[in-house]
């Protein structure tokens, strides 16, 4: 299997049916998170985590690849990611609302596996859209 489909997989089989048994096999034990400049060591365990937080707050959630692009060992992929917000997070209350939050990842692959995952979601205009938040009033 290529990178952009053991990607695409990942995403829509792996992440979507919440099969944690094996995130080994598409996640390094090396795996960090990049946000910025900052580098975060997660390996296989904190990616398992990350997943079952998300989890608890969209109990349902799909992710959808919409368009990958490849250079090298990385792979951005176009997202869609569907859930419905049924648990708390920081500190909002859950909506009961179906939310659509588009995004991209990055992800760099190393012999099949993950080794370094980024991106960046519209999570905040979803939240908008939905009414589960709304700009202070000196912004209306």
């Amino acid at each position: 299997m290529e990178n952009k489909d053991r990607i695409k997989y990942f995403y829509e089989h792996i992440t979507s049916e919440h099969r944690l048994e094996e995130v080994c096999d598409y996640v390094s034990e090396d795996c960090i998170i990049r946000v910025g400049d900052m580098r975060i060591p997660v390996g296989v365990d904190g990616m398992k985590q990350h997943m079952i937080e998300v989890r608890k707050t969209y109990p349902d959630l799909k992710m959808t690849i919409l368009n990958q692009y490849s250079e090298g060992d990385f792979i951005i992929s176009e997202f869609i990611m569907e859930g419905t917000h049924l648990g708390e997070w920081l500190g909002m209350k859950p909506s009961g609302k179906r939310l659509r939050i588009s995004g991209v990842n990055i992800d760099e692959l190393k012999d099949g596996k993950i080794v370094e995952h980024g991106g960046a979601s519209n999570t905040f205009d979803a939240l908008f859209e939905g009414g589960i938040i709304q700009p202070a009033r000196e912004y209306q």
